[in-house]
């Protein structure tokens, strides 16, 4: 059975996860604070569905690391049970008990202890929907029929005001389609929410802030020179992400007259690491190859001015929905698809793996180009520039 946390995180990482997801911050960014890929912390959300998992508490009534200390330092001084129940101001049974759960007089200890009883605390309520068969039914009936589980819960509540068994909370719903562990409601049934959502999300997550309105001062592609409209001059890049499984991406770059590839692995999808990751490969390149990019309106491209800054690269965005604008790259991401399939996960290739894949498609024949290679082509036009 999967472990909550996965390996590698420490009780107070898994602490600083959840609080960083409370307030609403992103799988990416949360990563980077951490120092993990966002698919590590993805899997830890997605594992709890999006839910803060409440703090464990001892019970009052449960005996203490202190106590069971106390039982330890009598037991070796010899005292008799009710001798030691007596100092802990508790009674004799609890106390025998104790002793006889955890190994008898001569074997018990009291970290030892403490630990088993706290592992075996654990006692998970069984869900509602989980027990109530009937309810289930009825609620995956209504979930098919698109109901929200808002909808739902006060239908049920309206209809069956004096029946408890027939009545369910929103949060149980959702709790029960986003957490599997509890075998109660399908996953499938997530399809018919109107968010399509699989786990819960903070509700101080927001996109305010964030531009997704609008990319602030984007510069329209309608705009761009028309050297770079007809690859009359070279210089002129497209660019994208391509997407893998649990929030993976690769960043693209295929240069417009010559189709030469870059390939620019990225730890995260937030508009600082790939600003970042895109201005040091852009760098790379000859100033006579950095006039402009074309991007689409996604928003890890938000801080479009740092980038021109850094690189000296004028940033041009495409209309929404019209991946046509950026052919070039379209066609080229459709390529790629043959060394990373759909669904897969991005993260475990390296630097060194991405060159080498666009290494295949630069020496690559190209009808295009008369069956010359994108390779060719670039290194023509980066002797001419030296």
């Amino acid at each position: 059975m999967a472990q909550m946390g996965r390996p590698g995180l420490t009780a107070e990482q898994k602490r600083e996860l959840w609080a960083r997801w409370k307030a609403g911050e992103s799988l990416s960014d949360i990563g980077r604070a951490l120092s993990k890929q966002p698919g590590s912390i993805h899997g830890v959300v997605a594992l709890n569905g999006g839910f803060v998992p409440a703090a464990r508490r001892r019970s009052p009534r449960a005996l203490s690391l202190d106590e069971r200390e106390g039982i330890s330092r009598g037991l070796a001084e010899g005292a008799a049970i009710r001798t030691i129940a007596t100092r802990l101001r508790r009674a004799p049974s609890t106390i025998s008990r104790e002793i006889a759960r955890h190994g008898g007089r001569a074997h018990y200890r009291a970290a030892r202890a403490d630990e088993r009883a706290w592992a075996k605390a654990r006692r998970p309520k069984v869900c509602k929907l989980a027990a109530l068969p009937e309810l289930r039914q009825l609620v995956a009936g209504k979930l098919v029929e698109d109901w929200s589980p808002e909808q739902i819960s006060g239908w049920l509540a309206h209809t069956y005001p004096d029946e408890q068994a027939r009545q369910v909370s929103t949060e149980t719903i959702y709790r029960s389609l986003f957490i599997q562990a509890r075998g109660a409601l399908k996953k499938e049934l997530t399809a018919h929410l109107r968010t399509r959502r699989t786990m819960r999300r903070s509700k101080r997550a927001s996109t305010k802030g964030q531009g997704r309105a609008g990319i602030v001062d984007a510069v329209s592609v309608r705009d761009r020179p028309a050297g770079a409209e007809d690859r009359a001059i070279p210089g002129h890049w497209e660019g994208d992400l391509l997407a893998g499984s649990a929030n993976t991406h690769i960043a693209t770059l295929v240069e417009r007259q010559t189709r030469y590839l870059m390939l620019v692995k990225i730890d995260g999808k937030d508009t600082s690491t790939v600003v970042d990751a895109l201005a040091k490969h852009v760098q790379t390149l000859p100033q006579q190859l950095r006039s402009s990019l074309t991007w689409d309106r996604g928003m890890e491209l938000a801080d479009h001015k740092r980038f021109s800054i850094a690189t000296d690269v004028a940033v041009y965005f495409c209309d929404p929905q019209a991946p046509w604008q950026r052919g070039t790259n379209e066609n080229t991401n459709g390529l790629l698809r043959q060394y990373f399939p759909k669904k897969t996960d991005l993260s475990c290739h390296s630097q060194t793996d991405l060159d080498a894949v666009a290494l295949r498609l630069n020496t690559r024949p190209r009808k295009t180009l008369g069956y010359e290679t994108p390779a060719d082509r670039f290194e023509v036009i980066v002797a001419s520039t030296t």
